[in-house]
């Protein structure tokens, strides 16, 4: 097997914005609830993803992996994202669901989001009740990424692994299944045209001296949200 080319490192915040799809509808408040979450699941539309595979920058064998979408039933649903640690080998830095590469001994691509949510941020199993799967995502790393949607019940206290994760937090549900909020960008990386979208949500001040924070949700954790609002606007 051929080694693994270098990732490109570039800072996507420069990228300029084409656009946003502020021409279409964010979807309704009453299907972001758990129990429409839970029917809509139950009962899947007719639809296809957006979204599916990046254009590769790796040489190395693709590798499964499973990632989960933890929806936090608050009075208004949240998700819950992690901040990788700049130490890792891929995707260092940057937003991201809990989850990872499969194993051997995994099941499923369940079994794998979870065993991985629970070991990047202590996620409690018993906190956890899975909907159902998104189609794959392969990405420009080589990774074929299931997405699996649940919803989980508060009162849990996370405990992040820090050699993989530097932050947890949430964003509304409702700001990333806006499409107003959807930014298209395109540049040239070795001759090849790149495109991606990115969703930057910014934290609101808890205190008035406090500073605003801003999560740049881009790349594949962008184009996995993109095909779960395609599926819930369907």
């Amino acid at each position: 097997m051929n080694p693994a080319k270098p990732l490109p490192l570039f800072d996507p915040r420069i990228v300029p914005v084409m656009g946003n799809d502020s021409h279409l509808a964010g979807v309704a408040l009453d299907r972001l609830t758990p129990q429409a979450l839970r029917e809509r699941f139950r009962h899947p539309p007719v639809w296809m993803p957006e979204h599916s595979v990046e254009t590769s920058f790796s040489d190395r064998q693709p590798a499964l992996a499973a990632v989960l979408l933890p929806l936090v039933m608050r009075d208004e649903l949240t998700l819950l994202l992690t901040e990788r640690s700049t130490n890792l080998s891929t995707h260092s830095g940057q937003i991201a669901f809990p989850g990872g590469r499969t194993d051997e001994t995994d099941q499923d691509a369940v079994h794998t989001a979870l065993r991985e949510a629970q070991e990047e941020i202590d996620l409690p199993r018993d906190h956890v009740e899975v909907l159902g799967t998104l189609p794959t995502y392969a990405t420009g790393s080589a990774f074929i990424i299931t997405p699996v949607v649940a919803l989980v019940r508060p009162g849990f206290q996370l405990r992040p692994n820090p050699g993989e994760v530097a932050d947890v937090f949430e964003v509304p549900l409702a700001f990333l299944m806006n499409p107003a909020h959807h930014r298209r960008h395109e540049t040239e990386f070795d001759g090849v045209l790149r495109q991606w979208l990115s969703m930057p949500y910014i934290h609101p001040a808890v205190e008035a001296q406090s500073e605003l924070k801003e999560r740049y949700i881009w790349g594949a954790t962008a184009g996995m949200l993109r095909n779960f609002y395609r599926f819930l606007s369907a």
